[in-house]
């Protein structure tokens, strides 16, 4: 188990090192950023000077290694837009951030597996086409449409839930349940998958033949084999929703880590950008890691 995780831990500072390098690069490679933060009424000597003030003159080399070993301290550099340290904005929005990403996820869970799990004992039937149906409809509605029309819907037209903001728990509401929207689709099918394949297993035929109870089965045996790639979607869902939230914060309006990015993407304030970036793809990483630690305790083979 020790070397397991020691491997784990290995891949994963290889991604986060990546994600480094990839996060630098984007934001340096879309555009000139001293004339972006300069603005579109600035001189060339206005931006000679922001550039000069700012380090954007150095090799880009220098800057990275710059920013990387700050970052790797915990200093993620200073807001452009809001003149104070990028650390501290994301460490105070980000209890709504992880408020919101699970909400949806729970809401998902409720709802996917009790769903994937009939589908799975009646494979076949008009409730597992049914199901599947609502799975592919999921699917493939957008996420900021779905929002809009329950801000219509349950917002304004009905007064049942508040269109923005979090300021009681009713705010997480609405958003969480278009964050399980998305997710509900992929944890039902893979817990109907798997399922469906834990109960034709040999050890099922055993424990119908001994006479243990229909639930006891499904719940008891089954459930246990077919949750294991269901902890690994769940996990990936969770860091989706985080980094999804980047659209669903926009559309009610929450003051979280999503909506700090979209704030400054449009006001280029870039060390926020990319200290957003890398911070949504560490928390990823963790979640990834995590859960293949719990399937390894599930399942001892995987620690061969």
């Amino acid at each position: 188990m020790v070397l397991f995780i020691l491997r784990r831990l290995w891949l994963a500072a290889l991604v986060c090192l990546t994600v480094l390098v990839v996060s630098f690069a984007l934001t340096h490679l879309s555009g000139d950023l001293a004339a972006s933060i300069a603005g579109p009424n600035a001189t060339a000597a206005d931006i000679a000077i922001i550039t000069k003030n700012y380090g954007l003159d150095r090799p880009l080399v220098v800057q990275f290694l710059e920013w990387a070993g700050h970052a790797a301290e915990g200093d993620l550099g200073r807001s452009f837009l809001y003149h104070a340290p990028v650390s501290g904005l994301i460490r105070d929005r980000l209890p709504v951030t992880l408020t919101l990403g699970l909400t949806g996820l729970s809401i998902a869970l409720l709802i996917g597996l009790p769903l994937g799990i009939l589908a799975a004992v009646r494979e076949g039937s008009a409730i597992d086409r049914g199901i599947m149906m609502v799975a592919l409809l999921g699917q493939a509605m957008p996420g900021f449409w779905l929002g809009l029309v329950m801000i219509v819907l349950l917002g304004l037209e009905l007064q049942w839930l508040p269109i923005s903001g979090v300021e009681t728990w009713q705010g997480y509401i609405m958003p969480g349940i278009v964050l399980a929207f998305s997710a509900i689709p992929a944890l039902m099918r893979l817990t109907r998958s798997g399922m469906i394949d834990a109960l034709a297993a040999d050890y099922i035929r055993t424990a119908r033949a001994k006479g243990l109870s229909r639930t006891k089965i499904i719940l008891k045996h089954a459930l246990r084999n077919a949750a294991m790639p269901v902890v690994s979607i769940a996990a990936v869902q969770l860091g989706f929703m985080l980094g999804g939230s980047v659209v669903i914060e926009s559309v009610f309006a929450l003051p979280g880590v999503g909506y700090l990015a979209w704030e400054s993407i449009i006001k280029n304030d870039f060390p926020v950008v990319q200290a957003v970036v890398l911070f949504l793809a560490v928390i990823y990483i963790v979640l990834t890691l995590l859960a293949d630690m719990m399937n390894a305790l599930l399942d001892p083979r995987l620690r061969a």
